[in-house]
């Protein structure tokens, strides 16, 4: 692990900096490299330092261990170490700031703290950061003590490492040590924040003449009465000095004379007597009592002065290593390695499709180094039938990655794991899948949210429940909308200016069961149709309550037939008349935009999208029959399944979008249009309709979005599959599969698993859209 170190206190000093030789010699052991420049530390680690030597140059030889002082404020220090040195060994893993001469606990203390202050700084930096103090009750530095701190203080960086959260709930840890005997013996237990405040009056006291022995007075500040000392000033006791040119008037004699300000001398001089009681009568589980009573203290932290939040973090003991840390394999995260949690990842991939399972896999090995995957392809069959399982690790911390079918995710396991156990799909997610809901979902959202790009971008639907034809007109009572729009179509006799409408069963996908309709007689007939080719059982499939999808919901093997269970929700919605068209084909096409979910939420969009061209050139809904809808149907399993190969329809039906003969600017403009209508809807559905679209911070999922884009060049959000069809992409484009499963690898599964791609190139296909903080630890 590459880790920067920052102290504000200074470079190694008995007085005013006695810890930080120590802690580096610690990290050095446990396999850290740390190459710092200009100030160069002498053998000893505790006492006289006096074989320091700090230099203006770096050492010409190079062959010397040298750390930079930086004459500024220790953010400043972090800003330069991250972006300014270090380059030849990679990218920084982690901040470390301190640790720090006292003690940073409760309010008063951490609000001022120069060292949790360059910690902060490296989160907004997007890097992982502690802030370490070692609150000391004597000036007697024990080096037994010390060095039994320092030992402690690793164990807690490499376990918050390891255990590192991957929801956003903490940016940053502050970790006070206190420096007592045995405390690698003691508790270390998860803390809040103790709220104290300042007692009446200033913390600073005027003073004659010149300040003391700066050193000195620290030392007493920080020792304070009783040997209680809570205190971060720095490392030297802050005095100043107070000049000015502005003056007032005063009245003496009845004269009036101007007079000016009196120069004065301030000593740093907090009356800490009230802090010292705010933290003996404070109930347990603050930082301060904690440390009070000996035990190390956990601090999490987002970095906008917030505390973090997740059941992790509950006032229980941190999980720490038996062993002690030692060698690099133990904390090793980049390059080949078994990444956060040291062992191999397992990987079950059993994706139910035999066109994208190699892809996936071809990811994982691309990406993954050789010694991190365990891959597993095939799941067990359970006895007496039912999905195929694989079998519960019996080691409850091995790290697992299931990418199955969704009737085969064991989301018990993932929810009993939720650090260890990343699975490929959210439990309950039809706020977007399912057309009825994400109509409704659009509908909330727009209303909260009347600027909102779905209110521009997708086309409002009347949702209604139907069971039989005889019972369609009981069905419309409340669809106000579509019945005005039908009555009014009626009156005219012209059918091109009438407006039309697409019927879309609510729980199909696959194009079927889609037809167009404007008039009430019109929508009769097809409900009338679906009637007589219905079976003679009335027995519905039952949905299942995670809302994935039957085999028979999936269509397999029933050509256009519509199920029961199927004839139950549908949407109907205004008909989007006159698409863009290619001059050089006159096919009505839509477009296949894929994307990424991780976590609870981060929503990314793969640039390579798909072009699917309807089977015929297109008519107006008006000019062909109502069954005959290869004209404005772009769905290509659908033609599939309904052409004949002799027939030539559907040739070239899947295209590159970004090979469309459109100009440049229109790619771009339709691509920037996607983006934001994608991460609006999974805003919407995850905030507008929570019950409905529930995101987990251990899983991922990938989407199939569908938009259509008008003759004025207006994008349409169309529908949402969850996991989509990929076969439709065909042989010839497998390539644009593929490069969407490295993006799935690089964004969700390496992340969440601490691992450092061994290979594979990032070419930023993966856009993301949109990133929020749903609170879901």
């Amino acid at each position: 692990m590459h880790i920067l170190v920052t102290n504000d206190d200074g470079p190694p000093s008995p007085e005013s900096s006695p810890y930080v030789h120590c802690l580096i010699k610690h990290l050095q052991q446990a396999g850290h490299t740390l190459k710092p420049l200009y100030y160069r530390p002498g053998a000893k680690v505790h006492g006289d330092d006096s074989e320091d030597t700090t230099h203006h140059r770096p050492s010409a030889a190079g062959d010397v261990e040298e750390w930079i002082l930086i004459d500024g404020t220790p953010a400043s220090c972090v800003q330069i170490g991250l972006h300014h040195f270090f380059h030849d060994k990679g990218p920084i893993d982690l901040v470390v700031s301190g640790p720090n001469y006292g003690r940073n606990t409760s309010s008063v203390f951490a609000l001022s703290s120069g060292t949790l202050g360059a910690a902060l700084e490296a989160a907004v930096c997007k890097r992982r950061s502690i802030a370490l103090s070692f609150a000391f009750f004597s000036r007697n530095h024990d080096p037994v003590i010390i060095e039994a701190a320092c030992r402690h203080s690793v164990r807690v960086i490499d376990a918050l490492y390891k255990q590192w959260p991957t929801d956003a709930s903490a940016d940053l840890y502050s970790v006070n040590v206190p420096l007592v005997e045995d405390v690698e013996k003691h508790k270390t237990l998860w803390t809040n924040v103790l709220q104290n405040y300042w007692a009446e009056g200033s913390c600073f006291q005027e003073i004659d003449g010149e300040a003391g022995d700066a050193v000195e007075e620290e030392a007493r500040i920080r020792e304070g009465p009783g040997g209680e000392v809570e205190n971060d000033g720095g490392s030297q006791a802050p005095t100043a000095q107070v000049n000015s040119t502005s003056g007032g008037k005063a009245e003496v004699g009845g004269e009036s004379r101007k007079t000016g300000h009196v120069h004065k001398h301030f000593k740093w001089a907090p009356r800490l007597t009230d802090v010292y009681k705010s933290v003996a009568e404070s109930e347990p589980g603050n930082d301060g009592r904690t440390v009070m009573e000996g035990n190390t203290s956990i601090t999490p932290l987002k970095a906008n002065f917030a505390l973090g939040t997740s059941a992790s973090f509950s006032r229980k003991e941190l999980e720490l290593s038996s062993q002690q840390v030692a060698g690099v394999t133990s904390m090793a995260i980049r390059g080949k390695g078994h990444g956060r949690g040291g062992s191999p990842i397992r990987a079950i991939v059993a994706y139910d499709d035999t066109y994208v399972q190699p892809l996936i896999v071809a990811a994982l090995k691309t990406l993954l180094p050789d010694d991190t995957l365990h891959l597993i392809t095939e799941l067990q069959p359970l006895d007496g039938g039912g999905p195929p399982v694989f079998e519960t690790p019996s080691d409850p911390n091995v790290r697992l990655l299931q990418i199955t079918a969704y009737e085969s995710i064991d989301f018990e396991f993932a929810a009993a794991h939720p650090r260890s156990c990343l699975v490929n799909s959210y439990m309950i997610r039809k706020a977007l899948i399912r057309k009825h809901y994400l109509s409704a979902t659009v509908d909330h959202w727009v209303a909260k949210h009347p600027s909102s790009p779905l209110g521009r971008h997708f086309k409002r639907s009347e949702a209604f429940e139907v069971d039989y034809a005889e019972f369609l007109d009981d069905a419309l009572v409340e669809a106000f909308d579509l019945r005005e729009s039908m009555d009014r179509n009626a009156e005219l006799a012209d059918e091109a200016a009438r407006q039309w409408w697409i019927l879309k069963p609510g729980m199909s996908d696959r194009g079927q069961g889609i037809r167009l309709f404007s008039t009430m007689e019109e929508l009769q007939a097809i409900f009338d149709g679906w009637d007589e080719e219905r079976p003679d059982s009335d027995e519905e499939e039952e949905e299942e309550d995670g809302q994935g999808q039957t085999g028979e919901e999936k269509g397999q093997g029933m050509g256009d037939f519509i199920t029961t269970s199927h004839l139950r929700h549908f949407v109907a919605q205004p008909y989007i008349h006159r698409p863009l068209l290619l001059e050089s084909d006159p096919r009505k096409f839509h477009i296949r935009t894929y994307v990424l979910c991780t976590g609870s939420l981060t929503v990314h969009v793969y640039k390579p999208m798909l072009a699917l061209f309807a089977a015929k050139p297109y008519l107006a809904p008006w000019a062909h029959s109502p069954t005959d809808i290869d004209s404005f149907l772009t769905n290509t399993c659908l033609q599939q399944q309904r052409q004949q190969p002799s027939d030539g329809a559907g040739a070239n039906s899947v295209r590159r979008f970004w090979d469309l003969p459109l100009a440049q600017p229109m790619l771009d403009d339709i691509f920037a249009q996607i983006c934001s209508v994608t991460g609006e809807a999974l805003e919407a559905a995850a905030t507008a309709m929570p019950v409905h679209f529930q995101t987990l911070p251990n899983a991922f999922e990938v989407f199939g979005l569908d938009f259509l884009v008008d003759e004025a060049g207006v994008v349409w959000l169309l529908e949402a599959n969850a996991f989509p069809d990929f076969r439709q992409t065909g042989a010839d484009l497998e390539d644009v599969v593929g490069g969407f499963w490295r993006g799935v690898v690089r964004e969700a599964v390496l992340p969440f698993f601490g691992v450092e791609a061994s290979g594979g190139e990032d070419r930023g296909d993966m856009v993301r859209v949109k990133q929020i903080d749903l609170g879901r630890r």
